[in-house]
């Protein structure tokens, strides 16, 4: 029962920890863009770093939304299929699709947006105070909230209080009312 407690004070940490990095990064974006817009069009002289902040501020942000849509359970997913499974073979086809998903997150994410960082790592930016790699670290990082909550996910499937694929309220209501 501790264990459960700890569990769930840690996730919510981290839930709040990346909605709140993500809508500062989020801010920082729309502050960039602005920045762009008023250099190119009051001041005529387009600001170039400013460019290439808001393409690597956009990247970060959509990375680690990517893993809080995961952790919500919010990502795209087709289960139209599986709803129509027996809760067994429910659970079997959700062990299955996070362990692929798993799989790929370590090896292209994680292994691999880590060798892209350690390779780019010397190269500098013409334009950011930052080396290549220190921006490519999005990769690794956000492919590391992943796996977080992969394995969350992944745990969840052989407790005893897992419900399978029920359909959307919001289709049931609308099902009924017709």
């Amino acid at each position: 029962m501790a264990a459960r407690k700890l569990m769930t004070t840690a996730r919510t940490w981290l839930d709040t920890t990346l909605r709140t990095l993500c809508v500062g990064l989020f801010a920082l974006l729309v502050g960039l863009v602005a920045w762009q817009v008023f250099t190119r069009l009051v001041l005529g002289a387009p600001s170039a770093w400013s460019e290439e902040a808001a393409r690597f501020t956009f990247v970060w942000v959509s990375l680690i939304g990517i893993a809080i849509a995961v952790g919500e359970k919010a990502d795209v997913v087709m289960d139209f299929l599986v709803e129509k499974l027996p809760l067994r073979l429910q659970r079997v086809a959700d062990i299955l699709a996070y362990l692929a998903t798993l799989a790929f997150v370590l090896y292209v994410m994680v292994f691999g947006g880590l060798q892209q960082s350690m390779m780019a790592w010397g190269q500098t930016n013409p334009l950011l105070p930052l080396s290549q790699g220190q921006l490519y670290l999005a990769l690794p990082i956000s492919g590391a909230l992943l796996t977080v909550y992969l394995l969350i996910h992944l745990a969840g499937t052989f407790t005893s209080r897992y419900v399978g694929h029920v359909g959307d309220p919001d289709e049931d209501l609308e099902a009924a009312a017709l």
